[in-house]
């Protein structure tokens, strides 16, 4: 029998953007690896702030996982527990790159990956030797075969999730993932994929990775042999996936995902001007170039594959005739679903490092601003531009994008083109989703949803 009781939190301080839709709601999967490398002595209890706040349960100790823009109700949740005298230990990314600010809110901080470290973790707190830093050691993932612990998760979640592979080659400007999890791409064995993937309940699943296709001859490979291990075993999932630009490059892997059941690719078009691309290190992007992004969605279109292309505002010198440009580029591209963020430098990013550097950072009361870093706000200075202009530009963009009659024609121009009514249904829920969160934003109703021809002139005024 247990004796001593672990409680996982996934905390949740603001509901907004994809919070706001069942369809656009991910588990915590990171807690249940956690509960499933936590040894049988112990009772596990994961609790979830996506489906309601929480109250404080009885527990030994708590682990607690958070994003940058949460963190803030992690640090709240970590005081209660520590006022009644629960050890608290805190993990995740934010956690990771700035472990000396978390490590004054816990009695401990997990830097990186837990999987390795966790039960070091659990002997120092039965020793009342529990504190300090953890670094987590890098995973072999082609040995490491733990699967997680679902059936903590809440039951409320339409999406299950999986994690192939871990780690990015990629050093793109704003994203702190080859900081987190390491450059090297590592990958689990097809095998032990379509092992757990045929043990995972539901009809719908969300591939976690950050590129499930990987960025070599042999990362392909294994990709094919998960498509085809899918079709051959009789795995009828509907699913989504991350991907870089060049996803397309190669036809066989985008037909066996279209049969294996892949509903859509994201993909992060991030902006057409070449020159933003660059300073954001999009290498990628570059590579395959601007002018063939229409190309990109044809060809998975071509497969029944719908696309989620995700853009980014507020980079320097960026104009209105660059939003106007950019409007019509992705209304005329075929982008099925378009998910528009302003730009945000996260902790640990070499982003964060250069504004910082710079002096341009417009919030920086931390940790209490921490909650403005969640890409719905400007959060920095950019040159050339105003904050005004860059949230008049996201109203209007989106707002050309939701309005009648563009938005039905864009639903069924999707529907034509995939040529599958799961796939299209997808596409119209999340669509309602992106929407939603742009209508529940905290600058819809405060900035203009237009330029004036006066002070922005733009083509055809």
């Amino acid at each position: 029998m247990p004796t001593k009781r672990l409680v996982l939190i996934n905390p949740v301080g603001r509901r907004s953007g994809y919070m706001l839709s069942r369809f656009s709601l991910f588990p915590p999967l990171s807690l249940a690896y956690v509960a499933a490398v936590t040894p049988d002595s112990w009772e596990v209890n994961i609790v979830d702030e996506n489906f309601g706040q929480s109250t404080l349960e009885e527990a030994d100790l708590v682990g607690i996982t958070a994003f940058t823009s949460n963190i803030g109700r992690a640090y709240q949740l970590a005081a209660q527990y520590r006022e009644k005298g629960i050890p608290v230990v805190l993990g995740g990314i934010h956690a990771s790159m700035l472990s000396k600010e978390a490590l004054q809110f816990a009695n401990a901080v997990v830097k990186g990956e837990v999987e390795g470290i966790w039960g070091k973790v659990l002997q120092d707190f039965e020793k009342k030797q529990l504190g300090g830093i953890y670094q987590g050691p890098v995973l072999d993932l082609s040995t490491f075969n733990v699967l997680p612990r679902r059936d903590l998760l809440h039951p409320g979640y339409l999406w299950n999730s999986i994690q192939t592979s871990r780690g990015c080659p990629f050093d793109c400007s704003f994203c702190s993932v080859s900081r987190y999890m390491g450059k090297a791409y590592r990958q689990r064995t097809a095998s032990s994929v379509l092992q757990e993937l045929s043990i995972i309940p539901g009809q719908y699943l969300f591939f976690l990775d950050d590129n499930l296709i990987g960025y070599s001859t042999e990362s392909r490979k294994r990709a094919i042999q998960i498509f085809r291990g899918m079709i051959d075993s009789g795995i009828q999932k509907i699913w989504w996936m991350q991907a870089s630009i060049n996803v397309a490059e190669d036809p066989e892997v985008l037909r066996l995902a279209s049969q294996a059941g892949c509903a859509y690719v994201f993909i992060g078009f991030e902006t057409t001007d070449v020159d933003a691309l660059k300073g954001m290190h999009k290498g990628v992007n570059l590579k395959t170039g601007v002018d063939n992004y229409r190309t990109i969605v044809r060809r998975l279109h071509e497969e029944g594959i719908g696309v989620l292309g995700a853009f980014i505002l507020g980079n320097d010198h960026e104009t209105p005739q660059y939003y106007e440009d950019l409007a019509r580029f992705i209304l005329s591209s075929g982008i099925d679903m378009v998910q528009i963020s302003i730009l945000t430098p996260l902790p640990g990013t070499a982003l964060m490092d250069q504004l910082q550097a710079e002096g341009r950072l417009l919030y920086n009361d931390f940790p209490f601003d921490w909650e403005k870093f969640r890409f719905s706000y400007l959060t920095h200075r950019p040159t050339g531009i105003d904050p005004e202009t860059v949230y008049t530009a996201d109203n209007y963009i989106k707002k050309r994008l939701y309005s009648f009659p563009t938005y039905p024609f864009r639903l069924l121009r999707s529907f034509f083109w995939i040529r599958n009514p799961q796939r299209s249904f997808i596409v119209y829920k999340l669509n309602d989703a992106l929407k939603r969160s742009w209508q529940n934003s905290h600058y819809r109703w405060t900035y203009p949803d237009h330029f004036s021809p006066y002070f922005y002139p733009l083509k055809g005024t």
